[in-house]
């Protein structure tokens, strides 16, 4: 193919992505709605995660961000480390910010799924205890957990299951709410 006809078709490309754009704008309102997690709800995740950690004898630190990424609630308990309340906001904005767990961003770049850089930026945490809390099939904010001693494996991380029991003692009030 000689550089003019690639020259044209490219701009054919353009000109359709232009046009697809335009008509997409032009159906989308200019004001939206979205549900995301109400600071009760996120303080009461908080307590759960706090409390769940405490019955398996750790102590740690709970952070729990809404929908835009913002802190909600941040607990830590008594005897965890000064480094886990930056720690549990890292992985609860880095689960919220990538839609999915720090746990499983982790693992992806650990197989090399993911590139290298994504650990890079600013605020990201891809270890174990991130998690996403969702309503109704949509991410309404994101829960990190930090202070209690690594799992077996990377997947199976002590943070992550104290996060999965701060979501649980929400699931019902989220489920109402619906």
């Amino acid at each position: 193919m000689n550089h003019v006809a690639y020259l044209f078709r490219c701009l054919g490309a353009l000109c359709i992505a232009i046009a697809t754009s335009m008509a997409s704008a032009e159906e989308s309102s200019t004001l939206y709605t979205y549900r995301t997690l109400s600071v009760d709800l996120a303080s009461k995740a908080a307590w759960g995660a706090v409390n769940d950690c405490r019955k398996k004898g750790y102590s740690v630190a709970v952070a729990v961000v809404d929908r835009g990424g913002n802190i909600q609630a941040l607990l830590r308990d008594r005897f965890a480390g000064p480094h886990t309340p930056e720690t549990a906001i890292r992985k609860a904005w880095t689960a919220n910010s990538f839609r999915q767990s720090t746990s499983e961003l982790a693992g992806l770049l650990e197989e090399k799924r993911i590139p290298s850089q994504v650990s890079h930026n600013p605020g990201a945490l891809l270890v174990g205890g991130g998690l996403t809390i969702e309503a109704g099939g949509e991410i309404v904010g994101g829960i990190g957990v930090s202070g209690a001693p690594p799992g077996r494996s990377e997947r199976d991380s002590i943070d992550g299951a104290c996060a999965k029991a701060g979501i649980e003692s929400i699931r019902e009030a989220m489920e109402f709410a619906e």
